[in-house]
């Protein structure tokens, strides 16, 4: 059979010509009667005709994202006034011009002061938080309870034995006043004389001794005569002192007369607080 020669009879020319001739995919398949797999290589380089497109869902979004640039807009408003990703927010509208800045470099820092003020409050007010939950924890407190927490106090902030110097003296010295709490109360539940307690002063000399010595004083419940001899460390002018202001009042150091029985009481419920805090880990270490 002789075959025609027609200038359609190449498939590929045939394929091309439907198709721009505005032809969909489908009506060329079904044109030439040939399959979708082998139609796909025929129309290679050729780009489907518009009316057979179907709209991009993001083809809104871009065209609002470049409306609200055009105002304006940061990159930020966009995204969350649009719901979309920075990224695509950029990749948008890249090509126009930045917006012309709306406020002075002044009202900026400001905006930005306020808002970062803002954040230490709100940090502020959940530290305090987090402490007052912690501290409503805690809860009441037995005399067993007492008398631990004071040999640890005593043992971490007191004055210690030494196999070169041997000093069995209680002395507990601290400028937090929360401590000397404790420690006044640990000694009254161990029944320690109220006449065995000696109490005196540290302070810088250039701070405000007198007020020093009545803050003191007023804390252990004693008049301000009744102090010892306060001492003064010299000041360095090399130094700087970062312990300085209306809150500063050195430390207290209080001293018990007499103590060398009460600090081999320490030291020794010491040591039974050690070996009995490492036998209530061993257990946990082996589950």
């Amino acid at each position: 059979m002789e075959q025609r020669d027609t200038p359609t009879a190449d498939p590929r020319e045939r394929a091309v010509a439907l198709r721009r001739q505005g032809f969909s995919t489908r009506q060329i398949r079904e044109e030439l009667g040939i399959a979708g797999w082998t139609l796909r290589p025929l129309l290679a380089g050729e780009p489907p005709p518009e009316w057979t497109k179907r709209p991009n869902a993001k083809d809104a979004l871009r065209a609002r994202a470049r409306e609200l640039r055009s105002q304006g807009w940061t990159y930020d408003r966009i995204k969350e006034q649009l719901g979309c990703s920075k990224s695509s927010v950029s990749l948008w509208v890249r090509d126009l011009p930045r917006p012309e800045r709306r406020r002075t470099r002044e009202e900026a820092s400001e905006i930005a002061r306020r808002g970062w003020e803002e954040r230490l409050r709100v940090r502020e007010e959940e530290r305090k938080a987090a402490k007052e939950r912690a501290r409503r924890d805690v809860g009441g407190m037995t005399a067993r309870e007492l008398f631990l927490v004071g040999v640890g106090l005593y043992w971490a902030e007191g004055a210690k034995d030494k196999p070169y110097a041997r000093r069995e003296v209680v002395t507990f010295v601290n400028s937090d006043a929360s401590m000397i709490r404790i420690f006044l109360a640990w000694l009254r539940l161990l029944d320690v004389d109220e006449d065995r307690l000696h109490f005196r002063v540290m302070i810088h000399e250039n701070a405000d001794v007198e007020a020093a010595e009545r803050y003191w004083a007023d804390l252990a419940g004693i008049h301000p005569s009744h102090l010892g001899k306060t001492t003064l460390k010299r000041h360095n002018p090399k130094t700087v002192r970062l312990n300085t202001g209306d809150d500063y009042f050195g430390c207290l150091v209080i001293r018990v007369r007499q103590g060398a029985d009460l600090y081999r009481r320490i030291e020794g419920a010491w040591y039974g607080i050690v070996e009995a805090a490492t036998s209530a880990a061993d257990p946990v270490r082996r589950s």
